[in-house]
């Protein structure tokens, strides 16, 4: 008689109730407690889409101040660790600096399973195996909210290529560049607008550098290995204010300089300025209705097939 083997179980998603209790965990303005309320709710149902279990070894890329590690953190539970990488100096950042959050959240009932690790992921990923905290092998690799971020599409690609044999399972959010509420749809411009502009600059220190989209992530991480396994999308909740920051921070005279100095086509200037016209009059459509933030994506990979 053959022998099977039933497949593990699904783990038990962590109910956004948790919210408020992990969100202490993370350094924050004890005036405004629901913002990083919002942040950590975000992030649970971002671990519950990619169904990371209690036990499991992750490797977070990009993980900044920590929103995201520490709701990692409760849910790989206290026989799980989460290796935590950005190459943020200590004392970047306000109004707390990296130094500080990252020392908060070490100090909380989560800080034993984390280890914060100051590089690059390029460089954090060239160590040899030794000198890494679990071996050079992890079960799951997370990039949350931090594609945008890299210099270039071949950066991506470059780390994806490193993971291939360090973890077995790939998980990916960013946003969908798509809105499913109206509110939202200015969120959606203001990042076309930004990502113009930085595309622009030689060197930029923007949080939207590589402006790439679910579609050409799926494509960067086939040309590197990787499969998707599953995808979803969120919506995320008003409470979420990423969108409002950044359609602020387009509308902003800053922006409008930053334009002048940075773009030297006259035709793309006017583009750029075009693009932000159209995010003032999404605005004004909302006739008073708060900015919203639009879907964000969210896609589990695995190896291909050799």
């Amino acid at each position: 008689m053959e022998s099977t083997t039933s497949p593990s179980p699904s783990p038990t998603p962590l109910p956004l109730s948790l919210a408020p209790q992990i969100a202490t965990y993370s350094i924050q303005d004890p005036a405004h407690p629901e913002i990083e309320e919002a942040q950590v709710s975000h992030r649970i149902r971002l671990v519950n889409a990619w169904a990371i279990p209690p036990g499991a070894r992750v490797l977070e890329l990009g993980c900044g101040q920590g929103t995201a590690t520490a709701v990692l953190a409760e849910a790989v539970g206290e026989t799980g660790h989460v290796d935590a990488v950005d190459p943020a100096a200590p004392d970047y950042g306000a109004p707390f600096t990296l130094a500080q959050a990252q020392a908060h959240l070490s100090a909380s009932p989560v800080g034993n399973r984390i280890s914060w690790h100051q590089a690059s992921p390029q460089d954090f990923l060239r160590q040899p195996a030794s000198n890494t905290d679990r071996n050079g092998v992890w079960d799951v690799a997370v990039l949350a909210h931090c594609i945008w971020y890299f210099a270039s599409e071949r950066e991506l690609g470059d780390i994806l290529t490193a993971l291939r044999g360090r973890v077995k399972t790939l998980c990916i959010a960013e946003y969908a560049l798509h809105a499913t509420e109206k509110s939202a749809l200015p969120h959606v411009l203001a990042v076309l607008a930004r990502g113009a502009l930085e595309s622009c600059k030689e060197d930029s220190t923007e949080n939207v550098r590589s402006l790439l989209s679910p579609v050409a992530i799926k494509e960067v991480a086939s040309r590197c290995g990787w499969e998707c396994a599953k995808e979803s999308t969120l919506v995320p909740e008003l409470g979420l204010l990423d969108g409002s920051w950044e359609v602020g921070s387009v509308m902003s005279r800053a922006f409008l300089r930053e334009v002048d100095e940075a773009v030297e086509n006259h035709r793309l200037r006017v583009v750029v300025r075009s693009a932000r016209d159209a995010v003032g009059v999404a605005v004004a459509a909302l006739n008073g209705e708060k900015v919203g933030t639009m879907d964000v994506w969210a896609a589990s990979f695995g190896p291909l097939a050799s």
